[in-house]
């Protein structure tokens, strides 16, 4: 019978924990991701942007909380997929090499040589695998999608954009994780459709549209341009690599109205000049009085190693401020300027998957505090069993506490068996989750953790041991709870009724 309560602490336990830490590594990955294209802060104006971002860049990377900054550019736009399909979109604009040191943006590019399958590819059908593309033509194309730049026919190096995995929808996901390009079909006026065999990296291409903007913020004119498509990029978020097309920061400042210009003063109706070619009298042209420095919509922050992102939140306040002073009249000032650090911006979706993961655990701690009646009607039939020993150690002498505690004593031991047991048990499953999973897919056919539907390729196989002494600490106590009663029950019979019994 005792063997029942162990069996029932080691089952809950080990539930408890292997759900925990699959919910929370999916929560951790989840979050991990979601600063690949955010970095830890954004100071942000958006639509018109700042100027003398490299100023502000320089301040911040000067501070020993800051380990690198970058310029950005947030948009929104229309493209035209090489199937004719138009698409709305988030438009980002970056420097390929300073946006990396922020985000590490490099390991998300996709297309890109690799000496080893990933872990569900077992048939080695991945074409970045050196027997399936030529290594030399990924590398090229890996550089590309750095400098976000692609050499067109005639040997033109041209700038260029890199679109999430999912964006084309040109790009079929495969059940072992990656991707298999798929040819483009268009449709024709006349109901028939032509086919095309396209790899954008190679020679794919998106038309951009753009709302331009004047200097007050009002829309000044739509702007359409041709970009090569260099790399796509992959960063584990379904939302950023279906909505989400990077592009070279001076091509968006010139779309956008956004690059380094001439600031003139228009000529008064009556003002003339002599043409030196023609000797004739003329209107004046405009007075160049200075220039309008290049602007960005954001910049973003990667902390040091040692500080998170709520303290260079702070760091960035504080040099924003004194950016704003030097620049007075030219930049947005302090109070109004956005500064939010990757889980403010990310909020809503990691609050989702919190409440998701906190529900779960209520539910099987709900579920698991059944151990406690499990327990308690165990050793109550114990102790009914044991009436008559019961009165014999009361009969001798033994006290009310010393007979609880025994009881107390014997729950206490098992709770810790079966705790420990469940803790082993969970940290062997977590462990070795993912080739479990995948042996239940061969047996079964059911894909549990369908990277299809996930977008992420393994299921988290990492285990808290916080949380891992928690479970522990909770197993043990229902094993307590439930013992107590029948403990107290023994404690408080009467010697002379357990003698009588049987």
């Amino acid at each position: 019978m005792p063997l029942l309560s162990l069996v029932a602490v080691l089952l809950s336990t080990a539930t408890i924990l292997v759900t925990w830490s699959v919910m929370g590594g999916f929560l951790q990955t989840l979050k991990d991701s979601g600063r690949t294209l955010i970095g830890d802060v954004a100071i942000t104006w958006p639509n018109i942007g700042f100027a003398h971002y490299d100023d502000l860049i320089a301040r911040l990377e000067a501070q020993p909380e800051v380990a690198a900054a970058a310029p950005v550019i947030e948009t929104f736009g229309m493209i035209r997929l090489p199937d004719d399909r138009l698409q709305a979109v988030s438009i980002k604009g970056i420097d390929g090499p300073s946006f990396d040191r922020v985000t590490n943006y490099a390991s998300t590019l996709f297309w890109r040589s690799l000496d080893e399958p990933t872990p569900k590819d077992k048939s080695r059908q991945d074409l970045r695998l050196p027997e399936n593309t030529e290594r030399a033509f990924l590398d090229s194309v890996y550089d590309n999608g750095m400098q976000l730049t692609r050499v067109e026919p005639g040997g033109t190096i041209e700038p260029a954009v890199v679109p999430g995995i999912e964006v084309t929808g040109l790009n079929n996901r495969q059940q072992w994780g990656g991707y298999i390009p798929m040819a483009t079909v268009r449709p024709l006026a006349d109901g028939a459709v032509a086919a095309e065999n396209v790899f954008m990296p190679r020679n794919g291409h998106l038309a951009i549209t753009l709302l331009a903007l004047d200097s007050n913020g009002r829309f000044a004119d739509a702007i359409t341009r041709q970009f090569p498509v260099a790399n796509e990029f992959q960063s584990g978020i379904f939302e950023a690599d279906s909505q989400i097309v990077l592009a070279r920061l001076d091509a968006l400042q010139s779309m956008l109205n956004l690059d380094e210009a001439q600031r003139v003063k228009p000529a008064g109706p009556f003002d003339t000049v002599i043409d030196p070619e023609t000797g004739q009298e003329v209107p004046a042209p405009p007075t160049i009085i200075g220039v309008d420095p290049a602007r960005v919509t954001s910049v973003l922050v990667r902390a040091a190693d040692g500080y998170d992102s709520n303290a260079v939140a702070k760091v960035c306040d504080r040099v924003y401020g004194e950016f704003a002073r030097a620049h007075a009249g030219e930049v947005p000032d302090a109070f109004n300027i956005l500064i939010k650090t990757w889980q403010e911006k990310n909020a809503t979706l990691i609050s989702a998957v919190e409440k998701e993961t906190g529900l779960v655990l209520f539910i099987f701690g709900i579920v698991c505090f059944t151990n406690v009646f499990l327990v308690l009607s165990i050793f109550w039939s114990m102790v009914s069993e044991k009436t008559k020993d019961i009165g014999i150690l009361r009969a001798i002498g033994a006290s009310t506490g010393g007979i609880a505690w025994l009881w107390i004593r014997y729950g206490l031991v098992i709770g810790t068996v079966g705790a420990s047991a469940g803790v082993l048990a969970a940290w062997i499953i977590v462990r070795n989750i993912n080739p479990i999973h995948d042996w239940i897919g061969r047996v079964t056919g059911i894909v549990i953790w369908d990277p299809t539907v996930y977008y992420f390729i393994e299921v988290p196989n990492k285990v808290d041991w916080v949380h891992a002494v928690f479970v522990f600490l909770a197993g043990l106590a229902t094993c307590l709870f439930g013992a107590a009663i029948p403990a107290i029950r023994a404690a408080t019979m009467d010697p002379v009724k357990a003698l009588r019994f049987e």
